[in-house]
């Protein structure tokens, strides 16, 4: 789980004009607000994008609705807690830097405990619903997917080492699993491509994102690689990977045997995102300013390949018959 999307985890401004920190400026929509806005929407999301499309291909069709809501709503519940876990421990850092010192716990409309609780509850019930209405091998995936990013990303990487989102982004890479275990019931190499074109597009995207708020990973410590090494570095290890994950995109051709719809789009999706890669690699030579190289642009391009990539895994199977 990367932190593409945690920009989404702040929570609605208060309604009245006074002080957020200040119990009597509550309402109760600002409470549902800050604890919507811990499960952090937006990653959400982009994971159970890359969660449902998986499920048709699985399916080779259309999968029956009933377990594609089941799985919806098991994800969305696991990807929460997994959120709300990461905000109670990073509430420190969180208050901080400017992107994320207006979610709930910096703000303070939600105590440490009371969101310790909820992303407890969220895991809970996570495991209830894929349990009991999907199956125990895409319950446990997702229990792992919940763990591996709070302990490993959160607690053990993200504070020590530039390497934090590339191993922690494996967390961000289970919902292709689960979205073909649930039909399946079991794992095949199909799945692990597509969890190797999520883990290789992580960094990337995570990167560009950290290029923009360098300064707040800096402020507080935390050793993201644009803060450790120049931008052109930076740019030269985006556009290595981005390679590796156009090519490891273009496996599932041979791997998983389809039709010519799902090559073609990986193809030139795949090229566009290069040229974008390329692009802010040659600006980072020439100059170390933000508004200069541009990183919002690869980050946002990033997003929309992600999206369509697997928009064309659900896709191919229906278009390709």
């Amino acid at each position: 789980m990367s932190h593409a999307g945690s920009r989404a985890g702040a929570s609605a401004r208060p309604s009245t004009g006074g002080d957020p920190d200040d119990d009597g400026a509550k309402t109760w929509r600002d409470v549902v607000g800050a604890y919507v806005g811990l499960t952090k929407p937006r990653v959400i999301e982009l994971l159970l994008l890359t969660t449902v499309p998986v499920m048709f291909f699985a399916d080779r069709g259309i999968p029956p609705l009933g377990l594609v809501a089941a799985t919806v709503v098991g994800g969305a519940l696991s990807a929460g807690s997994a959120s709300a876990f990461n905000c109670v421990y990073d509430r420190d850092i969180d208050e901080q830097m400017r992107r994320t010192r207006r979610r709930a716990l910096p703000r303070h409309i939600v105590s440490p405990l009371s969101a310790l609780v909820f992303a407890t509850v969220l895991a809970v019930l996570s495991t209830v619903v894929l349990a009991l209405w999907v199956n125990w091998l895409s319950a446990t995936l997702s229990l792992l997917a919940n763990a591996f990013y709070v302990l490993v990303y959160t607690i053990l990487l993200k504070r020590r080492t530039t390497q934090n989102i590339v191993w922690g982004g494996l967390a961000g890479c289970f919902p292709a699993l689960i979205g073909w275990t649930a039909v399946t019931g079991e794992l095949a190499w199909t799945p692990v491509v597509l969890f190797l074109v999520v883990f290789f597009w992580t960094p990337p995207h995570t990167w560009a994102l950290a290029l923009r708020y360098r300064e707040d990973y800096r402020n507080v410590d935390v050793p993201m690689l644009p803060v450790v090494k120049p931008a052109a570095e930076v740019g030269r290890q985006v556009v290595l990977y981005s390679w590796v994950m156009v090519a490891t995109s273009l496996l599932l051709w041979p791997v998983a045997g389809t039709s010519l719809v799902y090559p073609v789009a990986a193809a030139v999706l795949g090229a566009v995102f290069l040229v974008e890669a390329h692009r802010m690699w040659a600006r980072t030579k020439v100059s170390d300013a933000l508004g200069e190289i541009n990183p919002m642009r690869l980050f946002h391009t990033s997003n929309l390949y992600l999206s369509l990539l697997f928009v064309a895994v659900a896709l191919d199977p229906l278009l390709g018959r």
